[in-house]
């Protein structure tokens, strides 16, 4: 595929999603180059990313539905002792990070981490595969085969990383009020980190104190998808990248970089985790 256009044309072929979205003047359609993708703006959705991140969702829960109904309380097959060591590994993690007691946080904790490296490790796949595959289907389709678009890691699409990081956002808001209350809520934004005894001191404060917490509290999130987002696109550029060099070079590059790649993978699926455990904790805080 590489041979058959040019390099920049490439690269942005692969890193350009399968949208579909509302187009002026068009009505709604398939985006057929990145610019009328771009030109969708909010009134688009991402096909692949919906596919592949609701597909590997499925497969885990299915996956995980499967080994609980055959588990049996002797030696263990090779696949419930793998399954058994990822949940205790995660349940360990929520107990010693999560002060206090939930019954969402463990199932929460074990769905993100799963679920986000289940999207992580598809980067691991031959960069032209699945692709060149799709676009072999849109050609028997009667489709420009340079307009099919295909991506198939989930999380090099900031809309997928943003939308889990704010389902965390929403959800420590939600904890912070069950703790503490409407108001408890408000005086934690109002009244920290600046504090005083004075009531004019208190008044003059108040929009300090609310504007540091806020640009706190919505910093959080946005972190949290960027960080995912920007790790995982900068592996897939490389790997585009490597898959622009001679045949011989691709080898001696893109093995060793994928097997660096798998610490990558697991290390920022293990981080969204921990951060939201140690968000939510943080939220269900109640001793200010």
């Amino acid at each position: 595929m590489a041979a058959e256009i040019s390099s920049s044309d490439y690269i942005a072929h692969h890193l350009t999603n399968w949208t579909f979205g509302y187009l002026p003047g068009e009505g709604w359609k398939v985006a057929h180059t990145a610019e009328e993708a771009g030109r969708m703006g909010f009134n688009a959705i991402h096909l692949d990313t919906m596919l592949w991140s609701f597909g590997l969702g499925i497969i885990f829960c299915a996956l995980f539905w499967f080994v609980a109904k055959r588990a049996t309380a002797g030696v263990p097959g090779k696949l419930q002792s793998a399954i058994e060591m990822i949940v205790e590994f995660v349940d360990t993690n929520v107990r010693d990070s999560y002060n206090g007691t939930s019954k969402l946080i463990a199932p929460l904790a074990l769905t993100i981490f799963v679920w986000i490296f289940l999207m992580n490790l598809m980067d691991l796949m031959p960069i032209d595969y699945i692709p060149v595959l799709a676009q072999k289907i849109g050609a028997a389709m009667g489709h420009d085969p340079h307009h099919v678009y295909f991506k198939i890691v989930s999380t090099t699409d900031p809309n997928a990383t943003l939308g889990m990081s704010f389902s965390v956002f929403f959800l420590i808001i939600g904890y912070s009020i069950k703790e503490k209350g409407i108001g408890g809520f408000i005086s934690e934004l109002t009244m920290h980190p600046f504090s005083a005894s004075n009531p004019i001191a208190k008044i003059l404060l108040f929009p300090v104190n609310l504007i540091l917490e806020l640009v706190t509290l919505i910093a959080k999130p946005v972190s949290l998808g960027l960080r995912l987002f920007g790790n995982m696109y900068a592996g897939e550029l490389v790997f585009v990248l490597i898959a622009l060099l001679p045949f011989w070079i691709q080898w001696a590059l893109s093995v060793p970089w994928a097997i660096f790649h798998i610490l990558i993978i697991t290390l920022q699926a293990f981080i969204f985790m921990m951060l939201t455990i140690i968000y939510l904790s943080l939220a269900s805080q109640t001793e200010h």
